[in-house]
């Protein structure tokens, strides 16, 4: 199944609430204020959100007029054109040349973070990489075990420690691991949660620091996992995960037809972050780069 398709069976509750949008589109009329009131509803109870819907009606607008549309189609592909755009927000590719390279993983708990590790590292160890997964949520019970069992269904090497130790310890000895077994990549779990968000932040600071000091030339790269089916909640999240963390690209998972796929617009508009991967499934092959372009044709075929 090609990406397209993967995403257009995964947008289900968005076409449900975009129903009305084909006959929108063929009752356009570029004078028509219900046209862009419509669109602009349309556009929120799709997850887009207030503030990015407005502004998408915005350019809307100002591109009609510059281009000239007078049919339904023109005025959808211009809408895909824009949404293309909102979606340009950085490089969508894990930049992983050096040997180590690091992939720090966070999130709260329950948005298959440790999910997406493992499909992660079932991809890397597709391509003949050597991975080592690092156990450093040592905060929730059995994080460890769970992450162990997707360390042994991907072939990956596995580093833990007690719960309830110094996640930085298990970093600092993961790294030296993957320098003596020369590791490719090594994937690093981290606490979805601690009992206050100070706390948070100065522990993933603190991994940070022993990521920097032992691998100062190593490619790193901070992936947030963010549940789709949280809305626009996930913005607040990934919001208090930018102020303790160097984010360099979100995950958006559980995008399998339990979620309103707009979220990835407000996501990108909102907070300038590219989404480097989708989980359309459960499978392990559910978890696909993103490509912007192909996302937004689909969430308005």
């Amino acid at each position: 199944m090609s990406f397209f398709e993967k995403i257009f069976s995964g947008l289900s509750k968005t076409k449900a609430n975009l129903a009305e949008l084909e006959e929108l589109f063929q009752d356009y009329s570029p004078d028509s204020t219900d046209f862009y009131d419509d669109l602009e509803e349309l556009l929120i109870v799709s997850d887009v959100g207030a503030e990015v819907a407005e502004k998408v009606i915005y350019q809307m607008k100002k591109l009609t007029w510059e281009r000239r549309f007078r049919k339904g189609y023109e005025a959808r592909e211009g809408l895909v054109e824009l949404l293309s755009k909102l979606l340009d927000s950085g490089d969508t590719s894990l930049k992983l040349d050096t040997k180590p390279s690091v992939i720090l993983m966070v999130g709260v708990n329950g948005v298959g973070k440790t999910t997406t590790i493992g499909k992660l590292a079932s991809n890397f160890n597709a391509e003949g990489k050597q991975v080592l997964l690092a156990a450093a949520d040592t905060f929730r019970a059995a994080a460890a075990e769970q992450l162990s069992i997707w360390a042994e269904r991907s072939g990956s090497d596995f580093i833990r420690h007690e719960e309830g130790s110094d996640p930085a310890a298990v970093v600092y000895d993961s790294i030296n691991a993957a320098k003596a077994r020369g590791t490719d990549i090594i994937i690093i779990d981290t606490a979805g949660r601690l009992h206050n968000k100070q706390n948070l932040m100065n522990e993933l600071s603190k991994i940070r620091r022993v990521i920097d000091r032992e691998l100062p030339e190593a490619d790193v790269e901070t992936l947030m996992v963010l549940d789709a089916t949280t809305g626009q909640n996930g913005l607040i999240q990934a919001q208090h995960f930018l102020e303790s963390a160097q984010i360099t690209g979100i995950v958006l998972t559980k995008l399998d037809g339990t979620a309103k796929g707009g979220i990835v617009f407000a996501i990108s508009e909102q907070l300038g972050i590219p989404v480097k991967y989708i989980g359309v499934g459960e499978g392990i092959d559910d978890l696909i780069p993103f490509d912007g372009k192909t996302f937004a044709e689909a969430f308005f075929k």
